[in-house]
C-alpha cells in the first residue's frame, strides 16, 4: 500500500475558530489537504485563510450554516474531501451527520454512528453506564415532555437540579434550578439554547451535586478492539457551568493514585461496552469529601476543548490518532508507562471575550486592535483563531484563545501561566484574564482543595478585581511616574541636563474597584544613568526602575524578575494606563504646579468621569424604569406589550449573545409604557429595550 493510501487526501473541517485551526495544523503536518467551511460572518477569519480551500455554507446564525447538514454535505461534494472532522460543538455529536457522510462514502473522523447515538446522547449514555454497573449522577434519564411532568420529576429528584442539553455540552443548555418557581423559565431557556447550539432541544434532569470535583478521562479506541486511556484531567474551575481552567493530571489524583487508576479503568470499560472507536472523554463527578464516591456524568464522543493539556503530558497528538483510527489503522500504543508516559504537568486557561466583573463573565464584543500571544515563553502553547483586526461576533462562542502552560511540576506551571497571562497583549475588548490571573494564586486552588463551586465561594459578591500588595502598588506608581517623565524628557533638546535632578510628581491611582480614587500620592523621581530612582512616602527604601524600555513598548518590567506591566495608553495631560494582572489602572499624574492650579479653581480630585449603564436604570423623578441591554446581542423574544401590567420579577425579554441566552426581568411591578425593540433586532450594550412606569 502506498504512503498516500495510508492517509486521507483531503479533510473538510465542519467547524470554525480555534478548533478548525488546531485540526488543520495536524493535517498539514501530515501532508493532508484541508477544506474550511465558513459562514458569511467568518469570511475573513484566520481559519479560512489557513485552509487549502474554503467554501461558504450560509449566513451567520449557526442554524443556517454550521448546523446545516445539507449545506455541509454539499461542500463535501464540491471539494471532493474524503473525510470530515467535526471538531467540537455544532454537529460533533450528531449521529445523523455521521450516517449522512457514511451514505456518500466519506469517512467521519470520530466514532461510529451507533456508539455516538448510544454515548453521545446524554440520556442514552446514562442508560449504557447503568447497564455496565457504573454509578451515575442521580436523576431522570428519560425525556422531559411537559411542565407538569417536569415539576414532578424535579420534586422526585430533589432540588437543586441541573437541566442539561441531551445532545451537547460546553455549558450550553445547562441551568441550575433551586426551586420549582425557577423551573419553567430555566427549562425554556435550556431548550432554546440546546436547539440553537446543537439542533436538538431535548434536555434531561440531574441532581446538582455542588460539593464535587469534575474530573474526566481521555480515552482512545480503534476498530480492532484496542482501547486505552491517556490519564485524567481536572476541570472543576468553572463559571456558568462552563470550564475555565483545566489541568492534567489533576491535583486530587496526586494524593490518590490508585483512585486515578480505578476511574481510568471504568472509563475504558464504558467505551468498550458501547463499541466505541475514536477519541472520547468520559466525565465524572467525585465527592470532594470522599473521592472514592464518584459518579458517571456523561461521555463526550468527540475531541474535547481541553485536549491540549493531555497532549502536553503524554506527547501524543490526539487529532493525529483520530485520523489514523478513522482510516482503519490500529492503535500503536499499549496501556504501559513506556507507550503512554505521564510527564510533568499542564494547565489550560480559556481566555474569553467577557467582562469578569459582571456575573463572573458577561460576554463582550468588539475588534482586536492589538493581539500578541506570549508564545516566546518556553513551555507555552496557544491555540486560537485570533489576530489583530479580528471581530468578535454575537453569533458564536466568546472563546478568544486557549493558553496552555506545561512543565515539570504544578507549582512551576502555575508560575509560568501567570507570567504568560501578564504578557498576553489583547486590546480592543475586555477579557477574563483578570479573573484567571486571580484564581491561579487563590489559596484553595494552589493547594488543590476546590470544588465546582469554587468561584462562587471565593467571589460571593462577584469578582472585585485584583488585590495588590503595597509593594506591587508602589512598583506600579513608580513605573507610571517613570513613563510620564520619559515622555516629558523626550521634549527636551538635551535631557541629560535633568540627570540627577529630583522632580516632584503627584499621582492618583484609579481602577474599576478603587477604594480611594481621590487619594493623591506625592513622590520624588530622580533620573540617573540607566535607571530612575523613585522615593515614595509609603516606602522606606528607594525603588530603582530600569530605563530599558521605549514609550512604544507594550511591556515594562519594573525590576529584575519582578512584575511586568503593560503600557496600554497615555495622553498629553499626564494620564498613564498600566495593566497589571489583567486589570487596567489609570494613573492620573500631575506636577506640583498643575495640582496647585487645579486646587485654585476648586478641583480636588484627579478622577476621570466614567460612563456606565446599569441593567435597570431609573430615570427622572416619576418612577419611570428603563430596561437597557446589559450586553450586545440579539433580541430573541419580547414577552410584553405596551400597556400591559407586569409583576415584579416577570420575564420581559430574552437576549442571545455568544450562544448564551439571558433573561431580563422587571425589577418591580408596573405598566409597560413603551417597547423600543423588536424580536430579531440586534442591540448594543446600553440600548433601551423597553420602559416601565
Amino acid at each position: 500500500m502506498s504512503c498516500s493510501q495510508n492517509r486521507f487526501q483531503k479533510v473538510l473541517i465542519a467547524n470554525r475558530g480555534e478548533v478548525a485551526c488546531r485540526i488543520m495544523r495536524t493535517c498539514q503536518r501530515l501532508g493532508i489537504k484541508t477544506v474550511a467551511v465558513y459562514s458569511e460572518a467568518d469570511r475573513s477569519s484566520p481559519f479560512v485563510q489557513l485552509a487549502d480551500e474554503s467554501i461558504c455554507i450560509g449566513p451567520a446564525p449557526a442554524t443556517q450554516s454550521y448546523l446545516n447538514i445539507d449545506a455541509i454535505l454539499s461542500a463535501v461534494a464540491q471539494s471532493g474531501a474524503d473525510a470530515v472532522h467535526p471538531g467540537y460543538g455544532f454537529l460533533s455529536e450528531n449521529f445523523k451527520f455521521a450516517e449522512s457522510l457514511s451514505a456518500i462514502g466519506v469517512a467521519y473522523v470520530g466514532p461510529n454512528a451507533k456508539s455516538m447515538r448510544l454515548l453521545g446522547d446524554k440520556i442514552e449514555g446514562k442508560r449504557i453506564a447503568s447497564s455496565a454497573g457504573i454509578k451515575c449522577v442521580p436523576g431522570y434519564d428519560g425525556e422531559i415532555d411537559d411542565i407538569s411532568g417536569a415539576l414532578k420529576i424535579a420534586d422526585d429528584i430533589g432540588y437543586p437540579i441541573m437541566i442539561k442539553a441531551s445532545a451537547g455540552g460546553g455549558g450550553k443548555g445547562m441551568r441550575i434550578v433551586r426551586n420549582s418557581s425557577e423551573l419553567l423559565g430555566a427549562l425554556n431557556l435550556s431548550r432554546q439554547e440546546a436547539k440553537s447550539n446543537f439542533g436538538d432541544d431535548r434536555v434531561l434532569f440531574e441532581r446538582a451535586l455542588q460539593s464535587s470535583r469534575h474530573v474526566e478521562i481521555q480515552v482512545l479506541c480503534d476498530h480492532h478492539g484496542n482501547a486505552f486511556h491517556l490519564h485524567a484531567r481536572d476541570c472543576s474551575i468553572q463559571r456558568r457551568n462552563q470550564k475555565l481552567i483545566e489541568e492534567a493530571p489533576g491535583a486530587l489524583f496526586s494524593s490518590f493514585p490508585s483512585l486515578c487508576e480505578k476511574i481510568c479503568e471504568v472509563a475504558v470499560l464504558l467505551a468498550k461496552s458501547a463499541g466505541y472507536d475514536s477519541a472520547g472523554t468520559v466525565e465524572f463527578l467525585m465527592d470532594a469529601e470522599n473521592p472514592q464516591n464518584f459518579y458517571f456524568l456523561e461521555m463526550n464522543t468527540r475531541l474535547q476543548v481541553e485536549h491540549p493539556v493531555t497532549e502536553c503530558i503524554t506527547g501524543i497528538d490526539i487529532v493525529h490518532q483520530m485520523l489514523r483510527i478513522a482510516k482503519g489503522h490500529p492503535l500503536l500504543y499499549k496501556q504501559t508507562e513506556k507507550d503512554i508516559p505521564r510527564r510533568g504537568w499542564a494547565v489550560e486557561c480559556r481566555i474569553c471575550a467577557e467582562d469578569p466583573h459582571r456575573a463572573l463573565g458577561t460576554p463582550t464584543l468588539g475588534q482586536l486592535t492589538t493581539y500578541k500571544e506570549p508564545t516566546n515563553l518556553p513551555g507555552i502553547r496557544c491555540d486560537s483563531d485570533a489576530t489583530e483586526g479580528s471581530h468578535l461576533s454575537i453569533f458564536y462562542d466568546p472563546l478568544v484563545s486557549k493558553l496552555i502552560a506545561y512543565g515539570c511540576s504544578r507549582d512551576a506551571v502555575l508560575k509560568l501561566m501567570a507570567r504568560a497571562l501578564d504578557i498576553f497583549v489583547i486590546r480592543g475588548i475586555k477579557t477574563n484574564i483578570p479573573l484567571l490571573r486571580d484564581v491561579l494564586f487563590d489559596p484553595g486552588f494552589l493547594y488543590g482543595s476546590y470544588t465546582i463551586r469554587h468561584l462562587d465561594i471565593i467571589y460571593p459578591n462577584g469578582f472585585q478585581g485584583a488585590k495588590l500588595s503595597q509593594h506591587e502598588l508602589n512598583l506600579m506608581i513608580s513605573t507610571g511616574a517613570v513613563v510620564h517623565l520619559k515622555a516629558l524628557l523626550r521634549n527636551f533638546s538635551n535631557s541629560r541636563q535633568l540627570t540627577d535632578r529630583t522632580i516632584k510628581i503627584n499621582i492618583a491611582v484609579e481602577s474599576k474597584f478603587s477604594t480611594t480614587p481621590d487619594e493623591i500620592t506625592k513622590i520624588n523621581v530622580t533620573p540617573r544613568d540607566g535607571h530612575f530612582e523613585v522615593q515614595l512616602p509609603s516606602s522606606s527604601s528607594t525603588l530603582r526602575i530600569p530605563d530599558n524600555f521605549r514609550l512604544s513598548d507594550s511591556l515594562i518590567q519594573s525590576e529584575t524578575n519582578g512584575p511586568i506591566f503593560q503600557l496600554c495608553e497615555r495622553n498629553h495631560v499626564g494620564d498613564v494606563c498600566l495593566q497589571y494582572r489583567g486589570e487596567a489602572f489609570w494613573l492620573r499624574i500631575r506636577s506640583e504646579k498643575a495640582l496647585q492650579a487645579l486646587n485654585t479653581i476648586g478641583i480636588k480630585s484627579l478622577k476621570a468621569a466614567d460612563k456606565t449603564w446599569p441593567l435597570h436604570s431609573y430615570t427622572g423623578g416619576s418612577g419611570l424604569i428603563t430596561i437597557r441591554a446589559p450586553l450586545p446581542g440579539l433580541v430573541t423574544s419580547i414577552n410584553v406589550t405596551a400597556g400591559q401590567s407586569i409583576a415584579e420579577g416577570e420575564e420581559v425579554c430574552v437576549l442571545e449573545a455568544m450562544k448564551m441566552r439571558n433573561c431580563l426581568h422587571a425589577p418591580q411591578p408596573g405598566t409597560v409604557k413603551s417597547v423600543r425593540m423588536k424580536e430579531g433586532q440586534t442591540v448594543s450594550e446600553g440600548d433601551v429595550i423597553l420602559e416601565i412606569e
